[in-house]
């Protein structure tokens, strides 16, 4: 690939010293992309520029809050009545939260249809989990900040979850309210940690982008670039594809902005924080309520493991077989378009997720109950025996040897 010559003077003695325009330019501009990517690539660089909303809008709402069990609820109030432009800047946060994990589960699920997960993009795949780790992370103790009802008690029911650990889970409890009670230490703890960890995910991120340029991006085919004729450059076909995808999702991200700012949140939580008022029904973001089904699904101990160990063990497990995927899935395919029996078991979880979704954010009573404990038994029995077995009983539809050679064989077959 070509060096790049610059005109300007100032960037030619820049990069003379540092080379980080040659370098933007090889990984933004000329970067060989392949192809055939529909829109569901798009929703990678939107989480990335979400996260940079969060980022910033984060910054400027620190600048206004006051993380103290006494003040945090008013200094939101304040924030959102008295500063200059707080309500926009705190309705752009809270909602960015929940668009941010819309378009990482987007990219997610993108990724389980085309096979993204496998050699030689396994790393790529296992830092994206890390990722949706941190990210979980990081929206639970965000929504700890405004110290209403909901903050205050769904902090309560998730860092006791840690008690059921043997041994240290007391400690680890402990440690994590920084004393006997949720108070203010933790509330401290938590504002540090929050304002820390996006900068991880971002870290994680431009990890993730190192390992994605390495091999390149997958494509709907699941075929690697054979040559340039399966390639074209990212810039400037994929820049505007990128920033048109952009444009659609900021508009259905400001409608809830501007039209349905509450959309997202619990009314619980707009009362302040009372350690001796508990909520008829306590309940995390809807982010998270598939995990939070995960976790009441147990409702049963196994010989000397009390179901509540259990139940904290299978929410964790539920995201770490993610790690596993690339090796669980044994289909020498990798995209689903050519894998007719994992195509509609891929939509079959698609509507467990969201089963499990709605049993998270319900009471665990009635038929409920007994919903729950089947969505979770097929989450898990979908990733550790259905995929495995499929890769072996499968028979794929043919792939073609390349990304062009669905577009020039006709053509070809004419001409002879």
């Amino acid at each position: 690939m070509a060096t790049p010559t610059w005109t300007n003077p100032l960037v030619k003695w820049i990069d003379h010293r540092l080379p980080v325009f040659t370098f933007m330019h090889h990984e933004l501009v000329d970067y060989p992309t392949p192809r055939n990517l529909n829109y569901w690539w798009n929703f990678g660089s939107l989480a990335g520029i979400i996260l940079v909303i969060l980022i910033v809008t984060g910054i400027l709402l620190a600048a206004s809050y006051t993380p103290h069990v006494d003040y945090a609820f008013e200094s939101v109030e304040r924030i959102m009545r008295d500063v200059n432009y707080g309500w926009l800047m705190r309705y752009l946060h809270m909602n960015g939260g929940s668009m941010f994990f819309i378009a990482v589960y987007i990219h997610m699920f993108r990724g389980l249809y085309y096979g993204s997960y496998k050699a030689p993009r396994e790393l790529l795949w296992i830092i994206g989990v890390f990722i949706i780790f941190a990210m979980m992370a990081t929206a639970f103790m965000g929504y700890v900040l405004p110290w209403g009802q909901m903050s205050f008690w769904g902090a309560t029911v998730i860092t006791n979850l840690f008690s059921a650990i043997p041994l240290v889970g007391d400690w680890i409890v402990t440690w994590m309210w920084g004393g006997f009670s949720l108070g203010n230490p933790t509330l401290n703890r938590f504002y540090s940690w929050h304002y820390l960890l996006p900068f991880v995910i971002f870290g994680l991120v431009f990890m993730h982008l190192w390992a994605l340029h390495v091999h390149k991006s997958n494509n709907p085919l699941g075929i690697d670039t054979q040559g340039p004729q399966d390639t074209i450059p990212f810039h400037p076909y994929y820049t505007i594809k990128d920033t048109f995808g952009l444009g659609v999702f900021m508009v259905f991200y400001l409608a809830f902005v501007f039209f349905a700012p509450d959309f997202f949140g619990e009314p619980d939580n707009y009362i302040k924080a009372d350690p001796m008022v508990t909520p008829t029904h306590i309940v995390p973001e809807w982010y998270l309520l598939p995990f939070y089904a995960i976790l009441r699904a147990i409702t049963f101990d196994i010989w000397f493991i009390p179901a509540k160990l259990i139940g904290v063990m299978a929410m964790f497990a539920s995201i770490g077989v993610l790690f596993l995927l690339p090796w669980l899935d044994t289909s020498k395919v990798k995209s689903a378009k050519f894998r007719p029996i994992y195509k509609q078991f891929f939509w079959v979880l698609v509507a467990d997720c969201f089963v499990l979704g709605y049993v998270g954010a319900n009471p665990p009573e009635g038929i409920l109950v007994p919903i729950g404990a089947v969505a979770t038994a097929y989450y898990f029995f979908h990733f550790l025996i259905l995929m495995p077995v499929l890769g072996f009983i499968e028979k794929p539809r043919p792939v073609p040897d390349s990304i062009s050679a669905p577009v020039i064989a006709p053509a070809a077959g004419e001409a002879s």
